[in-house]
């Protein structure tokens, strides 16, 4: 019999081609994207003018999951929007990985990284207003990397998330709360800066990074962010019935979550579906055409429906 953590691990590895085409730059400006079940050609070519750009960074984290008055260094790959003007305010996702993949399993390590080709095209094309991307290592311990690694340390995300990561980020670049953040003398003054900016600040994730945004970012984090989107939430995501108890005194908005998965997946669609499918029904924090969304479509545990994801959640956020 095959362990379902390997197969979630293999099945990560099967990625679309992520060869990008050059975009046409005589294409006139029309807004034309949609949610829908794929990904318009001219939103995942390769632009060569009015592009952002890919940073890749290093912070210090702690050991949650062993010792957390250790240090740990981990890195991050950070997309800024064409243009990008240290004197605007920004959105950021906090996007995350699977179980079997690192800080770079997105692809966002270069200028041909689909996560930035959709980000630059929709952008360029006038339909979101460009955000900010980090793409995090979300095992938090001294031992981080893709293989060897404790996959139970997944679950202390949510703790350096919360105390390293949003903070350095949002001090380093210029978002809603990168100036309550510069004044901030304490950990509470950070906390309240970041509480303070929750709107401005979105979560998401393939497979185990589904599950965190799940967990951590609603079932954890609900005063910090305000959108969600899981794109096959691995098993061990909170049921709907577990999301609706953790959330049942909470007063702040939820602005979106936005669920897919693939129909075919024999992972993660019935820990998906038992996470989100029905969470309206039980909780009204989430309502279906409002602000919850669950898609569903022939597709198997791969960046096929991942990146369909992201394509579709980008156009969410921040609305």
């Amino acid at each position: 019999m095959s362990n379902p953590i390997d197969e979630a691990i293999a099945l990560e590895t099967s990625k679309v081609d992520d060869a990008p085409v050059v975009a046409k730059t005589e294409e006139e400006r029309i807004p034309t994207a949609e949610i829908g079940d794929k990904i318009p050609t001219k939103y995942i070519n390769l632009r060569v003018t009015d592009c952002g750009k890919i940073e890749k960074i290093t912070y210090t984290s702690h050991d949650y999951f062993g010792n957390p008055k250790d240090e740990v260094e981990k890195a991050a790959n950070v997309y800024l929007p064409a243009g990008y003007d240290p004197s605007k305010q920004y959105n950021v996702l906090y996007l995350m990985h699977g179980i079997g993949g690192d800080e770079n399993e997105w692809g966002m390590t270069g200028s041909s990284s689909r996560v930035k080709c959709i980000m630059d095209n929709l952008s360029y094309y006038g339909d979101i207003e460009s955000f900010i991307v980090v793409t995090p290592n979300g095992r938090s311990a001294t031992n981080h990397a893709a293989n060897g690694s404790d996959y139970m340390s997944f679950y202390c995300f949510g703790q350096e998330l919360r105390n390293d990561l949003m903070p350095y980020v949002e001090t380093h670049y210029s978002t809603y709360a990168s100036k309550a953040l510069a004044e901030a003398g304490d950990a509470d003054a950070i906390n309240k800066a970041l509480q303070n900016s929750r709107d401005h600040r979105a979560m998401a994730g393939l497979s185990m990074g589904g599950m965190q945004t799940i967990n951590i970012g609603i079932g954890e984090c609900v005063d910090l962010i305000s959108y969600f989107g899981a794109f096959s939430a691995a098993p061990t995501s909170n049921p709907a019935a577990k999301t609706a108890e953790i959330l049942k005194d909470n007063t702040l908005p939820i602005q979106y979550f936005y669920n897919i998965c693939g129909t075919e997946d024999g992972v993660a669609y019935g820990a998906a579906s038992a996470a989100a499918k029905n969470l309206p029904a039980v909780c009204d924090q989430f309502r279906s055409g409002e602000n919850f969304t669950w898609q569903e479509l022939p597709g198997n545990h791969d960046f096929n429906i991942w990146y369909l994801g992201f394509y579709n959640f980008a156009q969410l956020a921040f609305k």
